[in-house]
């Protein structure tokens, strides 16, 4: 009887082993077939961007360098490389949009041994006028930890409930959060899957994973949706 067990045991290992071994094979198979797609996708947009008259290198050596401290970029860095550096005019405004890539020391191991690379897609368009630094976003239980210190609140429940707003001008984020800016944020679902960041004159937003044409022109309608709402005079007061 304990033979029989034994070999039964044998016999379903050996079926679970060969089931993880096809999923495996089928999994990497559908990864080459989705890596395909987007090396095509990208090759297409190459093709198209100057149509547009929009300016496309696949890697851009150096580009990124001037965004390290917004969003996900490091806070320095030097002849850091901007991957499918898109450059042009979308809706009547200037824009830049990359992918950054680098090595977290705490991501997952490849099965050849290395850190498998982290992804974070920037996009950004050009304001009318220079803006004072602000950051919009949904809460964070990690926000202390990340020494982001004590929530500021604008006195709106609804919105501070779901928002989180860091500024250095207390002026500046009211002109541009009315009323009209707030209702949008709060009724619009890409409010709360994309940041937004003011620097100077240029208005940010970004997420984690790779870049393909597609997230382009979704990020960028986005941006410019939010740019027609605020007030012209926001940025000529900042």
């Amino acid at each position: 009887m304990g033979h029989l067990i034994g070999i039964l045991v044998q016999v379903v290992m050996a079926a679970l082993i060969a089931w993880i071994i096809t999923l495996a094979i089928k999994a990497a198979k559908r990864s080459n077939r989705e890596d395909e797609r987007v090396r095509q996708a990208w090759a297409d947009f190459a093709e198209a961007a100057p149509a547009r008259g929009w300016t496309y290198e696949r890697r851009s050596p150096g580009r990124a360098t001037e965004y390290c401290g917004v969003g996900p970029m490091p806070g320095k860095g030097s002849n850091l490389t901007a991957w499918h550096y898109t450059t042009g005019e979308f809706r009547g405004r200037s824009f830049k949009c990359f992918e950054y890539r680098y090595v977290n020391p705490m991501s997952a191991t490849t099965d050849a041994g290395n850190k498998k690379l982290t992804y974070e897609s920037v996009f950004l368009v050009t304001a009318p006028g220079q803006g004072a630094y602000m950051h919009i976003g949904p809460p964070s239980k990690l926000d202390r930890a990340l020494g982001r210190g004590p929530r500021k609140l604008l006195d709106v429940p609804e919105f501070d409930e779901k928002f989180r707003v860091d500024r250095h001008d207390e002026d500046f984020v009211r002109n541009v959060l009315t009323d009209d800016v707030r209702a949008f944020l709060l009724s619009d679902p890409r409010a709360k899957k994309n940041p937004l960041r003011v620097r100077d004159d240029e208005l940010f937003t970004w997420y984690t994973g790779i870049l393909t044409p597609q997230d382009i022109e979704d990020r960028l309608n986005y941006l410019c949706d939010v740019m027609e709402r605020i007030p012209a005079q926001a940025w000529a007061a900042a």
